[in-house]
């Protein structure tokens, strides 16, 4: 009797798995954010405002119809964080990673199903969660500790709790904040001239949008050796250079562009050393989380565009932020530049690129440009935003970001109800959301035909 029961679960498709369990965890934090218990007022949520924010808080974005400490209580805030710290980690990861810590054995289901989730590879999973958890509380911890050595002082005992909550929401890249206790929805516009505290939650942003399995490679091919004086060193794989070098690249770029173009504007009045912190934080919380140290809605039209390319990129593979990865990116980008020079196939770093890398990384970008289109039809449709605003309000949602240009809040159902859905999409992934859908398993695709003057090793890349 009970392998009956069981059957229909052991032959569920990981990816589908790990789709509905994110749905789980939004439908338990909506119902329970309706509740009086959760706001500070006493009184009932309305189910569109708990679902809105229950999605953005497990899907790790950021956006509110409301300032966070304004309307929740305790209660809410604790349950807020915590939808935040699964989603952030990942349903399956955390459980995961807990069942290996009590030192229990994994089943065959629950290291494919790790293996979906991370982006990693299965012969690598364990030693990988392992340095998920125990690198995330960490990071966690202490850049809790440093915030408390500014919020502490600020706002006593309770700096303490503003202190974990930002660190959480920092590093899981959602952009959730609780300092509207003094400034109701700045976010960290008070802070801007603050390095420790802009310092504090930018590098809290960048590592927890790194990825997973390239916090892994760091760290067995980095500081293992060092630690253990190992001779050997384990070379970076393709995967983490690419995110590396793109990541920096990023923060570098976005950084000037934003100081050049909103330095007589939202930079207008700072010192130069507060304009350049601001400007590498911004160009951080563009391609992870909705923190914000300047007005988002007093930005000019370009900068708001450039931070919606940003956006759409996002973070890395197997990490805590959207957007299509940079690896989608680069794959695209070399791509493009392969096609130029009359290439039949893309070369990364001397390594083929498999056709099948191609055509998901094309699907993904596809997908996500219709989402954000079609949502951004249903707001201007349903809601008096212009077209720029309402483009980037859909960019950040699909990209799990979290920065608005102070357009949640004038928000109605509808348009509430499709950023949900964008949010969600964003955060499961256009591709594991359209497999997780199909109620039979196709046969494994051919393999690439090889040309036979190409010998170079295929590289080994994941995608969205």
């Amino acid at each position: 009797m009970s392998s009956k029961i069981r059957s229909p679960f052991r032959n569920t498709p990981p990816i589908r798995l790990i789709v509905l369990s994110f749905m789980l965890v939004i439908l338990t934090g909506t119902i329970l954010l309706i509740f009086p218990f959760c706001s500070r007022s006493g009184s009932f949520t309305a189910p569109i405002d708990a679902l809105f924010v229950a999605t953005s808080a497990t899907c790790v974005t950021g956006l509110s119809p409301f300032d966070t400490w304004t309307h929740w209580n305790e209660v809410g805030q604790l349950i807020i964080i915590l939808l935040i710290q699964v989603g952030g980690l990942g349903l399956v990861t955390f459980t995961t990673g807990v069942t290996l810590l009590l030192r229990r054995k994994m089943g065959l289901k629950e290291l494919r199903l790790a293996v979906e989730n991370t982006n990693g590879e299965s012969g690598l999973i364990r030693h990988l969660i392992r340095i998920t958890l125990g690198f995330t509380f960490s990071c966690e911890l202490l850049g809790a500790l440093l915030l408390m050595i500014r919020f502490v002082p600020i706002y006593g005992p309770y700096g303490v709790w503003i202190s974990v909550f930002t660190a959480i929401s920092a590093f899981c890249n959602a952009g959730f904040d609780i300092l509207g206790l003094s400034d109701p929805g700045r976010s960290l516009i008070p802070y801007v001239s603050d390095p420790l505290v802009c310092i504090t939650v930018g590098t809290l942003l960048v590592v927890g949008g790194l990825g997973f399995v390239v916090i892994s490679d760091i760290f067995y091919a980095k500081i293992r050796p060092h630690l253990l004086h190992q001779d050997h060193v384990h070379r970076l794989s393709l995967q983490s250079k690419l995110v590396i070098y793109c990541s920096a690249t990023l923060l570098l770029v976005g950084a000037i562009l934003f100081f050049f173009l909103e330095d007589h504007n939202t930079l207008e009045g700072l010192s130069l050393g507060a304009k350049i912190n601001a400007s590498f934080f911004q160009s951080a919380s563009a391609r992870t989380a909705g923190f914000s140290s300047v007005h988002i809605a007093s930005e000019l039209d370009i900068t708001k565009i450039v931070t919606i390319l940003f956006m759409f990129i996002g973070a890395s593979p197997g990490s805590t932020g959207g957007g299509i990865k940079t690896t989608t990116f680069v794959v695209l980008l070399f791509t493009v530049i392969s096609v130029l020079h009359n290439k039949s196939y893309t070369v990364i770093q001397h390594h083929r690129v498999s056709q099948h890398i191609v055509y998901r990384s094309l699907a993904i970008c596809s997908v996500a440009i219709l989402t954000i289109i079609l949502t951004t039809c249903v707001i201007t449709f349903c809601d008096p935003i212009n077209g720029i605003d309402a483009l980037f309000e859909s960019t950040s949602a699909f990209a799990t970001v979290g920065l608005s240009a102070d357009v949640t809040s004038r928000l109605t159902f509808w348009s509430k109800l499709a950023l949900s859905f964008t949010m969600y999409l964003g955060r499961v992934g256009p591709v594991s959301l359209g497999l997780s859908m199909l109620l039979h398993r196709h046969k494994p695709q051919d393999k690439d035909t090889i040309r036979t003057d190409c010998i170079m090793p295929e590289a080994k890349i994941s995608v969205g």
